[in-house]
């Protein structure tokens, strides 16, 4: 069942003992707050953090920008795939995907079956003044990043709005983002079921 949380008042006592049964992946657009606020879930939880960007970076020797540049976007995402299905077989821990990630198919119906779903939800201004400090977004390098940012709104946000748990991280200090996030978890019924068995492992992008 899905749980879509706009406003979290849960309090300590209500998510002290949480304990996730299966991997928390965070998803939305560049600039939603998926690495910051997932290094801090991982905190939080004493669970291990990864962001699928630097894990794709590492398989391939590559940063993501020049995957984009030298090999296109569709490569990129054949291995951004594999490197997700290859972390959702680890024990849980607390990932941040990137921003296109929710968007495969396949990807969304690996992470249905062995994680628990949060998107980070931002409005427009609120992203546009996050991705304005990082110049290295290959998808912002060609066009107004205003521009770029609302289709990818429009595009997006109906497939991110799938996700289990929903919360607004344009307001409010990191910290308190954190919490809302633990609390709706904690109230987030698949959050606390054991995964599927782990999936066969698959090759990922080579370097």
């Amino acid at each position: 069942m899905d749980l879509q949380t706009r406003q979290t008042t849960g309090t300590v006592a209500r998510t002290q003992g949480f304990n996730p049964g299966r991997t928390i992946v965070l998803v939305g657009l560049m600039g939603a707050g998926k690495t910051n606020i997932g290094r801090r879930l991982g905190v939080r939880l004493n669970l291990p953090f990864f962001d699928s960007d630097n894990e794709i970076e590492a398989a391939a020797g590559e940063t993501i920008e020049e995957i984009f540049q030298h090999r296109g976007e569709a490569v990129f995402r054949d291995g951004e795939r594999r490197v997700i299905a290859r972390l959702l077989a680890q024990p849980v821990h607390v990932l941040a995907t990137g921003g296109g990630a929710f968007m495969d198919p396949a990807t969304r119906a690996l992470i249905v079956r062995r994680g628990v779903s949060v998107w980070l939800r931002a409005d427009l201004d609120v992203l546009v003044a996050r991705v304005a400090r990082r110049s290295n977004r290959p998808l912002l390098q060609q066009r107004n990043p205003r521009d770029v940012l609302a289709e990818l709104i429009e595009r997006r946000h109906p497939v991110y709005a799938e996700a289990d748990v929903t919360i607004d991280s344009g307001e409010g200090s990191p910290e308190l983002t954190t919490t809302r996030v633990i609390a709706a978890l904690a109230a987030c019924a698949r959050a606390l079921r054991p995964r599927d068995p782990e999936p066969d492992s698959d090759s990922e992008i080579e370097q």
